[in-house]
């Protein structure tokens, strides 16, 4: 369950008029701050690999401590290419596109085709009839006792932390570097995910090269999975909880959505610094062109905000029991509490 706080008046959120003015004073990029960002991050990233690298045949134990502050960075990384993908990292679209390539390669990530994906969720998140798009698959109750009983394990399993966390991150390891065409994946997206994966292949060769096999499959890989598995619980806490906001389409407002159905996660400062104030879901999805740096402003500055659910790490990692949105309730609830709950209707 989400802290207590002051209950929401959506309608307020909804009828906002200077939201857009709101959000537009802080959606400006700071070209210095931006490339102090990255250029930290990346000078940490590969010099913890390096040192990783080093100690192997002096303190193999060592080494695989080491594991935790590389896939910090590579969160880090990550957070770097996404505000790109908004627009945010820097004011030329130019900039943003070069940024986000090389960033999504450190990431497993093919810049492009996220970043369409991307949209699709900004632009639907918490519309019932419009899910599917780059968000973790929820079904209504109604939906999930309607399926057959294959189905409904299958859901069952697709919702265990297990999959989630465990197998999610060989999603992104192994299944990016193959996309079908879609919606989300037109030709210039297949362009871009094969370019991705050839300069991985090159980026490893250099790797491997540089600092030896070792460095590549033992820890920049292991490395990535551990950062896969922190990105998808980020992501997971950040729309799954019990106060969550979904609605049928007609219903549907993008402001409400962005500040009610996006969690306000409170870390500790370090793991803010990390994931690039991500916690600040709420805002970062009413101005997706805010950069990461600015959140945290734009959060303590404007009252509208402060209506979003918070959550804490010990709250959040409670969310994880949460499987299915009750339309009734208008919350999410989790299996055992389906089996006590009527039917509808």
């Amino acid at each position: 369950m989400t802290e207590q706080h002051t209950a929401p008046n959506a309608t307020s959120i909804a009828d906002a008029a200077d939201w857009r003015a709101i959000v537009a004073r802080y959606a400006t990029p700071d070209s210095l701050r931006s490339v102090r960002q990255l250029t930290i991050t990346l000078v940490l990233l590969f010099a913890s690999v390096w040192f990783a690298a080093w100690l192997i045949p002096v303190a193999p134990w060592a080494s695989v401590l080491m594991l935790l502050p590389i896939a910090g960075f590579q969160v880090r990384t990550f957070i770097i290419m996404h505000d790109c993908g908004h627009g945010s990292f820097s004011p030329w679209p130019r900039v943003n596109d070069a940024i986000g390539f090389i960033t999504g390669v450190l990431t497993f990530t093919p810049y492009a085709q996220w970043r369409r994906e991307h949209a699709l969720h900004h632009a639907s998140s918490g519309d019932l009839d419009r899910r599917g798009y780059g968000d973790v698959t929820t079904l209504t109750c109604a939906e999930y006792r309607a399926l057959s009983r294959f189905g409904r394990f299958k859901y069952r399993a697709y919702r265990s932390p297990f999959v989630l966390f465990g197998v999610g991150p060989l999603h992104m390891m192994v299944l990016q570097r193959f996309r079908a065409p879609g919606v989300a994946t037109g030709k210039k997206q297949l362009w871009n995910v094969w370019m991705t994966n050839i300069a991985m292949a090159g980026l490893a060769a250099i790797g491997i090269v540089a600092f030896g096999w070792k460095s590549v499959v033992l820890l920049y890989i292991p490395a990535f999975y551990l950062a896969g598995a922190a990105g998808i619980w980020l992501f997971y806490v950040q729309h799954q909880f019990e106060d969550a906001y979904w609605e049928r389409h007609k219903e549907w407002d993008y402001a409400t959505a962005a500040v009610m159905g996006s969690s306000y996660l409170r870390l500790p400062a370090v793991l803010n610094w990390f994931t690039g104030n991500i916690g600040l879901h709420h805002v970062h999805h009413l101005g997706p062109k805010i950069p990461n740096y600015r959140l945290k402003k734009a959060h303590e500055e404007n009252a509208i905000f402060h209506e979003a659910p918070v959550l804490t790490l010990r709250t959040a990692f409670r969310s994880l029991r949460l499987t299915l949105w009750d339309e009734q309730t208008g919350r999410m609830v989790g299996f055992r509490e389906l089996r006590h709950m009527p039917r509808a209707g």
